[in-house]
């Protein structure tokens, strides 16, 4: 059976940690602490289980923070460069999935030793991550100094250091807690990603993309002027990380993010949309073939997109956007496109018998609609 999720936390690890502590500190009561962290572990998912180990950590540790720190800098295994994130606990030191509760105590108890922290969340995330609890610190009154240090770290010769920047100051990175001071007002973000944007690293590259594809879901018009900015003189590789940021948006027809990769209003002299398939049954397809004539001396890069417009329960319809085809359409000629668009039974759409319609969007215009019968059964 393989191995669930939340196992990444278990008293194997929750073992290894209780050993490092004691190593580091002579007074630090092992059985206790295991004891503590392992009652009721199998009930909880993993969040909770890492919640769970940073609780025994607060009972078990010294109240004294500085102290604390000590015992924990201690019990981190010699950083080595190489895949972090599938290793555990060994005998040389604390590493991977373990580091998570780790840093999640600094969070929350560290607000009072700011530089400490850093330095500890700093020392973490070589070894795993510390984007969730340098989050902390950008939720407190010390946002301004987290900040500033975060600034230093966007030229720090270890890339999981330079990652952690891009990465903790995401207004919406998944499982973690939001951060509403950036989702509202995101320019303090750009700013470090500007720095970071051409990282040689594809690992901090990625968690770039990713950060402003946040943004982009809060500030769309930010985000895509972001992206049509850096886009000037960008290498390969910036242009791979700008369309991985855009890919809300170009989902989305947004027109600047559209205009970043040389998709303009399309000119056409004909657009034709025939369906092939007027009815269609559950487990069938929709049949649809479109015909685009050009009507412009120059060749034109298009992104062919459709909306299913599904029928609702109430009546009223839901649109979903699927991709369709990137082509180019030659000056004068005439572009054939046909699609088969399954309507099969999925866990994330409950379909509803009655009056559907499929919309033709090129370059974030919509060209042509037309409407057709779904049935459930025939």
């Amino acid at each position: 059976m393989p191995e669930l999720f939340k196992d990444k936390f278990n008293p194997h690890v929750i073992q290894s940690m209780a050993l490092h502590f004691q190593a580091a500190w002579e007074g630090f009561d092992q059985v206790g602490f295991v004891e503590f962290a392992t009652n009721g572990l199998t009930d909880l998912e993993l969040k909770e289980r890492s919640k769970h180990i940073t609780d025994a950590m607060f009972r078990y540790l010294p109240d004294d923070f500085t102290m604390a720190s000590d015992i924990l800098l201690a019990s981190l295994r010699p950083y080595k460069t190489e895949d972090i994130y599938g290793l555990t606990p060994d005998k040389d030191g604390i590493v991977g999935w373990a580091i998570m509760p780790m840093a999640d105590y600094v969070g929350l108890y560290g607000q009072d030793h700011h530089d400490l922290s850093m330095t500890l969340l700093k020392e973490m995330t070589k070894r795993f991550s510390s984007e969730f609890g340098i989050r902390y610190f950008l939720l407190s009154d010390n946002k301004s100094k987290t900040l500033a240090t975060l600034k230093e770290w966007t030229t720090d010769e270890n890339y999981h250091v330079r990652r952690l920047v891009s990465e903790g100051i995401r207004p919406r990175l998944p499982w973690a807690m939001q951060l509403p001071d950036f989702i509202t007002d995101p320019e303090p973000v750009i700013e470090l990603l500007e720095t970071l944007k051409d990282d040689p690293e594809e690992y901090v590259r990625r968690s770039v993309a990713n950060n402003l594809n946040d943004i982009a879901k809060d500030h769309p018009d930010l985000a895509a002027n972001t992206a049509l900015k850096w886009m000037a003189d960008a290498d390969e590789n910036r242009v791979k990380l700008i369309r991985h940021a855009c890919r809300t948006l170009l989902k989305q027809s947004h027109p600047t993010a559209l205009q970043v990769f040389g998709y303009f209003p399309v000119e056409l002299k004909d657009a034709a949309l025939k369906i092939k398939t007027p009815t269609v049954y559950l487990n069938e397809h929709l049949e649809f073939e479109l015909l685009l004539e050009s009507d412009t001396p120059e060749n034109q890069s298009l992104m062919i997109d459709y909306i299913i417009h599904h029928q609702k329960k109430n009546g009223v319809t839901s649109p979903k956007v699927f991709k369709g085809k990137k082509v180019i359409l030659k000056a004068g000629e005439t572009l054939n496109f046909s699609k088969r668009h399954p309507f099969k039974q999925v866990t994330t759409r409950t379909y509803y018998s009655g009056q559907h319609a499929i919309e033709i969007i090129v370059n974030g215009v919509s060209i042509a609609k037309s409407e057709f019968q779904f049935f459930l059964e025939k």
